[in-house]
């Protein structure tokens, strides 16, 4: 379980990244966060993960709190960034190794091979991480979030350069982890794939949580017979007009 309490984070005076944020994320589902760019998703996210200090609330993974027990909070979840582009002279199973070595992976060799073999590159693990494909080095950092099979999955617009049959996969696994009791919170511009595989979503812009919820209490408030996409489009531009 996640849980935001009255998080709020700014980079320069009088303007809020994010702004009082309250939001539980649900051990058994798959959460979406939804919102525009600069909406304040990856900085909700980097506070989440403890990449950034918040200024003000509360972050708990599973009751941890990452600002006063970062270690413990950071052992409960897996977490995938927006960008792949790291550790890029390492060897692919260099990193996975070096995963395993913070989490003290037991069964890393069998894990390994595993998650990389569902991913196709277990063959590529020899090469270096620069040399691979955007989508190749989207599948590594993915294996090495989920190495030690967390409790609770962070992914930041994962699906990103991953092809059909991969991207197929991994929200099965994701399916499959929020259906065994456990939490997946996401952040996705691909409404399509929200409005498929959520159990609840919540939509952020310029800072401020506009909506939490399922996508039928989402029509209910709304609009009926209305897919995501235009929901979504709906509810953000009402509160760029009210600005």
């Amino acid at each position: 379980m996640i849980e935001f309490q009255n998080v709020s984070k700014s980079y320069k005076k009088g303007s809020k990244a994010v702004d009082g944020l309250n939001m539980t994320v649900n051990n058994g589902e798959i959460f979406g966060f939804l919102g525009p760019n600069g909406a304040g998703k990856s900085t909700t996210i980097r506070m989440l993960t403890g990449i950034l200090n918040i200024d003000e609330g509360k972050i708990l993974c599973d009751g941890h709190d990452i600002t006063a027990e970062p270690m413990a909070a950071k052992r409960s979840f897996g977490y995938v960034p927006d960008s792949p582009d790291q550790f890029l002279s390492m060897k692919g199973i260099e990193y996975l190794n070096f995963v395993a070595d913070i989490y003290d992976v037991a069964d890393r060799k069998e894990k390994i091979r595993t998650l990389t073999q569902k991913f196709e590159i277990f063959d590529a693990l020899n090469n270096q991480i620069e040399s691979y494909s955007h989508g190749m080095r989207q599948k590594i950092v993915i294996c090495g979030a989920l190495l030690h099979d967390p409790d609770n999955w962070i992914l930041d617009e994962p699906m990103t350069g991953l092809d059909p049959r991969s991207a197929y996969d991994l929200k099965e696994m994701m399916r499959q982890h929020a259906d065994s009791g456990k939490c997946v919170f996401f952040s996705t511009h691909v409404l399509d794939v929200a409005e498929k595989i959520c159990d609840r979503v919540g939509i952020i812009h310029n800072g401020k949580l506009l909506f939490v919820g399922t996508l039928q209490e989402m029509r209910d408030t709304f609009k009926e017979n209305t897919s995501l996409e235009e929901l979504f489009l709906e509810i953000t531009e009402d509160a760029q007009t009210n600005i």
